[in-house]
């Protein structure tokens, strides 16, 4: 049976080493949402020896790319975007600090040792759900990267953002977990 935590960031490797893959989490507090792009400049900051230009230490990185805001809403549909994209990038980033990473979809193994070995967790959001999502989000503005237009990376306040553990600091990992299950006899499915 799994859990509900609820977590405040900035994020301390002991907040995340009590989740286990499959734990339900209520996340708030400021995360940074970005994608492919903003993380490929992130990683040549780091590279070149310059200073990034958001923290990294405890943080959460949200994969997202929202759409425009209507008048009077603080963010348009912000469903996450697929996490593996973000893979190339995502080791430099969990080596500096990085805490947590919310989107969909498997991780790669790099990734996952990864998080093993830098105590850092990966969480999903349910895909397809892009407007409930951003009815959790408080606030929302561009820090850095404006040239990339939705790509850009935002400062997010989040409000109980409904999360799940799919890869932990323990090697659980919620994707394998799910296909072992589906193959296990006792559901009578065939491994094929």
């Amino acid at each position: 049976m799994s859990s509900v935590h609820r977590l405040r960031v900035p994020l301390r490797e002991d907040d995340v080493r009590d989740l286990a893959a499959g734990d339900q989490v209520l996340l708030s507090g400021t995360v940074y949402g970005a994608r492919d792009a903003a993380h490929k400049r992130l990683v040549e900051a780091l590279g070149a020896g310059q200073a990034l230009p958001i923290p990294l230490e405890g943080q959460v990185i949200y994969y997202v790319g929202p759409a425009p805001a209507r008048p009077g809403e603080v963010i348009g549909p912000a469903g996450p975007t697929t996490s593996s994209r973000m893979d190339p990038y995502t080791p430099p980033l969990l080596a500096h600090g990085l805490r947590a990473t919310i989107g969909k979809g498997k991780r790669s193994w790099q990734v996952r040792e990864a998080m093993v070995a830098r105590g850092a967790v990966y969480l999903v959001a349910v895909g397809g759900a892009a407007v409930l999502a951003a009815e959790r989000i408080r606030r929302a503005e561009i820090v850095a990267y404006p040239d990339l237009g939705a790509e850009a990376i935002r400062l997010l306040e989040l409000d109980e953002f409904p999360l799940v553990v799919a890869n932990d600091v323990h090697g659980g990992d919620l994707f394998e977990r799910g296909r072992e299950e589906f193959r296990s006899p006792r559901t009578g499915l065939s491994s094929r």
